[in-house]
């Protein structure tokens, strides 16, 4: 089975593919498409509505079967009003970068000391207009893990904010964890789960 991961992120193809992989789908981005990629807004208020939108918006665009995904990270100990939710990489009406999101989650940690976080994870998939599978359960969500304010002097293009999060359990930064490891960090086992009953 082939499908489209609607995402312009190749890091996020690259994880997601070495984790389905056993599952004999051959995962392809937009990078493999000679398209233009259309542009659609993420307005919605949770990241089901986003991953949604995104999925039947390409598809009718692309017309091959895609999902799309879509996270909210959650801050334990700061006001509501800086709590990123949706809007990860949008803060204040502005689309972050790389290093400016580096920047700014490290001021947070630095202003109020390590950040507990966590992501909540969607998926929206199409095979066609009568498939259309949507998921946000609990299993997709990520473990609990520390934002520092000091960040790891690696860096991967599309997670950066993977060079400020600590593993609670063993204190280190994501980027000292073996591949394997950080793999399952970035695309947790319910999307295994989600893809073995859609496309099994």
């Amino acid at each position: 089975m082939k499908l489209l991961y609607a995402t312009n992120n190749p890091a996020k193809v690259a994880a997601m593919q070495n984790r389905i992989r056993e599952l004999g789908i051959e995962l392809i981005g937009f990078s493999d498409l000679n398209r233009q990629i259309p542009e659609v807004a993420e307005n919605g208020s949770t990241p089901l509505e986003n991953a949604s939108k995104k999925a039947l918006e390409y598809y009718r665009v692309f017309g091959v079967p895609l999902f799309s995904c879509d996270s909210g990270l959650y801050l334990e100990g700061i006001p509501d009003n800086l709590q990123p939710g949706v809007h990860v990489r949008t803060i204040n009406g502005k689309y972050l970068k790389d290093e400016e999101m580096l920047e700014y989650y490290s001021g947070l940690a630095e202003r109020y000391g390590d950040l507990t976080a966590r992501y909540r994870n969607a998926i929206c998939m199409v095979l066609d207009l009568g498939r259309v599978y949507q998921a946000m359960e609990e299993s997709m969500a990520s473990k609990p893990f520390i934002i520092t304010s000091k960040p790891h002097p690696r860096r991967k293009k599309g997670f950066p904010l993977d060079s400020l999060s600590l593993d609670i359990e063993t204190g280190k930064y994501y980027y000292d964890l073996a591949d394997e490891e950080l793999d399952r960090v970035a695309v947790e086992d319910g999307f295994l789960d989600f893809f073995k009953k859609y496309c099994g």
